[in-house]
C-alpha cells in the first residue's frame, strides 16, 4: 500500500470537494490511480485528456509512482 499526496484543480477539485488529500492506494501506474479516484469521486474527465505532474514535474499517465510522492491531476484548461 502506498501513501501519496494528491492535489486537485478546477473540475476535479469541484467533484472531489477537496484541494488536496493524503490517499492510500495499491495502484501502480498514474493511470490506474486516476481511474481509482475517478470511480471514488465520479470524475467525468477521461484520463487521455488529463495531464499529471509527479513531484512537480509533468509525467506520463503510464508512469509509476512511489510511496510518499506528490501527484497533481490537471484537467484541460479552456482559454478565453
Amino acid at each position: 500500500m502506498k501513501q501519496v499526496k494528491i492535489t486537485y484543480f478546477a473540475e476535479l477539485r469541484e467533484r472531489s470537494g477537496l484541494d488536496s488529500e493524503s490517499f492510500s492506494t495499491d495502484s501502480n501506474s498514474l493511470a490506474d490511480l486516476y481511474l481509482e479516484l475517478k470511480n471514488k469521486y465520479a470524475f467525468t474527465l477521461d484520463p487521455a485528456i488529463t495531464q499529471v505532474a509527479l513531484n512537480n514535474e509533468f509525467a506520463s499517465m503510464d508512469g509509476s509512482f512511489e510511496d510518499g510522492d506528490e501527484i497533481v491531476f490537471i484537467p484541460p484548461v479552456a482559454g478565453g
